[in-house]
């Protein structure tokens, strides 16, 4: 019966110490990169508002003061109303913005978000 006891312990399996510290310090990277790319999504949605109410607009001008009004509201700060491209299709206006932001990773390294959103 004391055979049994000591093969069983040689069977057992787990992590080691280095392998946890591996687990959480890519557990730590992802929630860090999480938490800075929430924002920016969150920021592109409220442009997609933003683009979406400027098409109301029937000129440019009038288009892009309803968007510099939107971005007031919504603290956009990534793209400016003399950034947007607005042209006609088929008698409808359609709002373009294209951007791109950023995340710095760890010295030359960045996470880059490219965003080309069109008003629906």
């Amino acid at each position: 019966m004391h055979l049994n006891r000591s093969r069983s312990r040689l069977r057992q399996r787990g992590l080691s110490f280095i392998g946890v510290i591996i687990i959480n310090l890519l557990a730590v990277a992802v929630f860090a990169i999480g938490g800075q790319s929430i924002p920016i999504f969150v920021e592109s949605h409220a442009i997609q508002k933003a683009l979406d109410k400027s098409k109301e607009g029937a000129s440019v001008p009038e288009v892009r003061s309803i968007f510099d009004k939107a971005t007031q509201i919504d603290d956009i700060k990534s793209v400016k109303a003399a950034d947007l491209d607005v042209s006609k299709n088929d008698e409808k206006v359609v709002v373009r913005a294209k951007y791109s932001r950023e995340v710095a990773l760890a010295g030359p390294a960045y996470l880059v978000y490219r965003f080309d959103l069109k008003s629906k």
